[in-house]
Formats: C-alpha cells, structure tokens, sequence
C-alpha cells in the first residue's frame, strides 16, 4: 500500500453531529448515492467536499440537509474530517487515502465494503462497512453506525500503520532481504 501523511492530521475526540464525505465528484466515487441516501434522511446532515464533472448532478440531487461546499483548501478539510461524526465512502478502490486520513483524525469511516477499505477499515473497529454501492445499503450502514461506539484514539492508531515512517522501513527491509538474496 501507499504511505499517507498521517502526521498532517490531529485525533480529535470531539465530535460533532454532521456526517462528511470529500472526492473529486466524478462517477467512481458514487458521491450521487451517499447525497441520495442523506436525501432520505433529512433529519441527518452531510457535508460534501470536493468539485468536478459531476457537480451539477450532485446539486440537483441534494436537499436542505446536504450541504455542497466545493473545493476546500487543506486546512478546511482537515477541520471537517476531525469533527465529522463519520466519513461515507461508497467508492471501490484499490487503496484509498482519504479513508486513512479521516481516521488518523479519530474519526470512524461508513465504507463500501470492497477493494482498499478491506485493508483500511476494520469493520466495527474503526468503521462500518456496507455491502452493496446502493442508498440501501449506506442507510443501513448509517443506522447500524449508531448504535454503536468507537474510539477516536483506537481509530487513530490503527492508521498510524499505513504513515510514512512504517512505509519507508518497510520497503528498505524488503529491499535490504532482496538485496541480501544475491549476495555471495
């Protein structure tokens, strides 16, 4: 896996009550169907970060409990990611930085339950992970989400694993054993 700058971000045991998701809006991510699982929540609020082909669908999609905020500079994100009360992730992919980052901030991640967030997200440790990339399933997952409790610093330190500092030694000790394989 990729290394992530987990030391850019702080564990952060306050919480607020909205729920956040951050992508390029771009068809992969599925962003149009966590805004349609918030839409049948109202009573639930999600904020959205990030910008794309896919803006103007995304808007025709949300309702007064989704709030579209664009771009956002880092500073601003890494504020979001620490007081969400979760982050949606509804894409498949092979990694998925954005994952690790919300959690060295304490924060719980709603994944779909495939490809990287496998590796990532340890179901009903860190996070909550669904089944099926539809508005069901993330419901579902939501509902399930809050019924239980997680630890910010248990989530923390579970993505210390995937920081930098692991990722170098790593590799200079997997290429110290390649290395030693051809000497004489």
């Amino acid at each position: 896996h990729p290394n992530v700058a987990v030391k850019d971000f702080t564990c952060t045991t306050n919480k607020e009550d909205f729920y956040l998701t951050c992508s390029r809006l771009v068809p992969y991510k599925k962003i149009d169907l966590i805004v349609e699982a918030f839409k049948r929540m109202p009573e639930k609020q999600l904020i959205v970060i990030g910008d794309g082909p896919e803006m103007n669908k995304i808007k025709a999609l949300a309702t007064n409990n989704v709030s579209l905020l664009g771009y956002q500079n880092f500073e601003s994100l890494k504020s979001h990611m620490e007081r969400a009360r979760a982050f949606v992730f509804a894409a498949e992919e092979d990694f998925g930085i954005v994952p690790v980052e919300v959690q060295a901030c304490g924060t719980p991640v709603i994944a779909y339950g495939k490809g990287g967030a496998l590796e990532t997200v340890l179901a009903d440790v860190t996070g909550v992970l669904f089944e099926k990339q539809d508005p069901d399933s993330i419901i579902k997952a939501i509902k399930k989400f809050e019924t239980m409790n997680f630890d910010a610093k248990t989530i923390s330190n579970h993505a210390k694993q995937f920081s930098t500092e692991i990722f170098n030694k790593k590799l200079k000790t997997f290429i110290e054993n390649k290395l030693s394989e051809f000497e004489l």
